[in-house]
Parts: C-alpha cells; sequence; structure tokens
C-alpha cells in the first residue's frame, strides 16, 4: 500500500502497488543493463591512418648504402630518419616514422571501427527495470544515494492533476509540499569537475534529484526542465539509466497515480 498525496501535500488515500514493486533487487543485474545503454551512447573514436606519416623519411643508415653508417645494433641502426641535415651525400637527422622513434606513428593507435556495445537479454533488461522499480521505495537505498527524504513514506504517489501543470513555479510549490525543499536545496549545489573534463563541454557536475514518472505528457516535462537534478519520463520509456543513474539503485522518484495504474497493466513483466 501507498499513500497518495494531492498537489497541494494533504493524503487522499491510499493505493496498491503494482507486483514490479516486490520484485527482488538485483544490483548486479541493474549494473550490467546501466553499462549496456551507455555502451551504446558512446562515441567512436580513431586516429588519422596518415598520423605520423606525413613527412619525407629515408633510411640514411641502410646497408650498403652511399658513405652511410651501418650502426651496431636493431633498431637504431634501421631507423628511418628525417632529413634535417644533409653534406654532399651524407644525411642525418631525428628519427621519424617507425613506432618506437619520437615523432614517428603509433604502433597501435585507437580504431574508429571498433564497436563499444555491450548487449544484455530481453529479459535481464526487463528483470533490471523491474529491479529498480522496486529500489525505488526502499527508503535505505533512496539515503545511500544521497537524497535527502527525511521522514517521507516511499514510494511518493501524487495524484494525477501533477501532469497537468504548465508552469516551473507551481511544480516547486508541489515538490516542496510532499517534503522536498531540502532536496530541491542539494541539487542546486554546482561544482567545478576536476581534471581535463573543464575543456570539453563538461566544467560543472550537478547533483541527480528526483525522478517524476508520469502517463502522460500534458505540460509537465516542459514545465519541470528548467528545475536543477528534476527529470521526467513516461512510465512506458522507463529504463535503469533512469532508474539508477551511474548504476546505483534507489533514486528518488514521484510516481503520479495514473504511471501506477499503467504499471499495473503488466509493463516490464
Amino acid at each position: 500500500m501507498a499513500k497518495i498525496i494531492t498537489t497541494d501535500g494533504k493524503e487522499d488515500g491510499s493505493t496498491d502497488l503494482p507486483i514490479q514493486f516486490e520484485e527482488r533487487e538485483r544490483d548486479d543485474i541493474v549494473k550490467k543493463a546501466v553499462h549496456s545503454i551507455q555502451s551504446k551512447n558512446r562515441q567512436p573514436y580513431g586516429a588519422d591512418k596518415k598520423a605520423g606519416l606525413k613527412h619525407v623519411t629515408d633510411w640514411v643508415q641502410r646497408n650498403r648504402a652511399y658513405r652511410g653508417n651501418r650502426g651496431k645494433s636493431y633498431p637504431s641502426s634501421r631507423t628511418p630518419r628525417k632529413i634535417t641535415f644533409r653534406r654532399g651525400m651524407q644525411m642525418s637527422g631525428p628519427g621519424g616514422e617507425a613506432p618506437q622513434t619520437v615523432g614517428g606513428r603509433r604502433a597501435h593507435p585507437p580504431k574508429a571501427e571498433k564497436d563499444f556495445t555491450k548487449e544484455i537479454n530481453d529479459k535481464e533488461r526487463r528483470k533490471a527495470i523491474r529491479s529498480a522499480i522496486a529500489s525505488t521505495a526502499n527508503p535505505e537505498k533512496v539515503k545511500e544515494r544521497g537524497h535527502r527524504i527525511g521522514n517521507i513514506d516511499l514510494p511518493l504517489v501524487v495524484e494525477g492533476e501533477l501532469e497537468e501543470l504548465q508552469k516551473t513555479k507551481d511544480v516547486k510549490e508541489v515538490l516542496k509540499s510532499i517534503g522536498l525543499e531540502e532536496e530541491l536545496e542539494r541539487c542546486q549545489e554546482k561544482k567545478i569537475r576536476a581534471g581535463k573534463g573543464k575543456m570539453r563541454g563538461r566544467k560543472y557536475k550537478r547533483k541527480v534529484g528526483p525522478l517524476l514518472v508520469i502517463e502522460e505528457d500534458k505540460g509537465i516535462r516542459r514545465a519541470a526542465r528548467n528545475i536543477p537534478g528534476v527529470q521526467v519520463a513516461r512510465v512506458e520509456d522507463l529504463n535503469a539509466g533512469l532508474l539508477a543513474p551511474g548504476a546505483v539503485s534507489g533514486r528518488l522518484t514521484v510516481w503520479t497515480e495514473n504511471a501506477l495504474n499503467k504499471l499495473d497493466e503488466g509493463l516490464f513483466q
């Protein structure tokens, strides 16, 4: 059983939870499903096939070369040289082109055709979603993720009028009325990332906040998109990545009454 809360924060009856909330929590399968999603979003990358080969070199120390120096050992005696010094027919310079030299090509550069995707069975994927749904009703896991829920009873179920909100301030008022004021304050925090990610379009890091699960978008997605940390998803579009960001189960989730009714029809079974 779960209490149904109105948009004013008052209790308005109760409802039975769908069978998905009774699923055994399997963090290992959730992790596998999240990694599968992340692998399919990974952008392929690779080196230019001519990288390290865009210069003129010569085997100045090759055997029987005119006035060449054979050297005493391999590979230094067989290293192709960038010709930077010439005295008549005598040539020398730094090494190049060979993979063991400074300025040479890489021996095994990354290939753009490499496939990073990790597949997962459909039964495992659905089980991961059911497990992540069950974890949203576990207060200990929700608190371990860092969410500030106080003494709120989980899962949080709000009446269907939440889906019809059109303004951001109205969504904030509803979230505060159901006891998530501290959680919204936590999501306001913005930190500068450590490392070179600052140079690559991801300078700032924000907290992951509550997920609003709805049956149908009647304006709530647009109204909530500017609230830091808050995401909105249709119940049919749920996946392990939304319910367990970073492969850690127990995300704070707000369900609408309509979404629970839709879930009770046998989704992800």
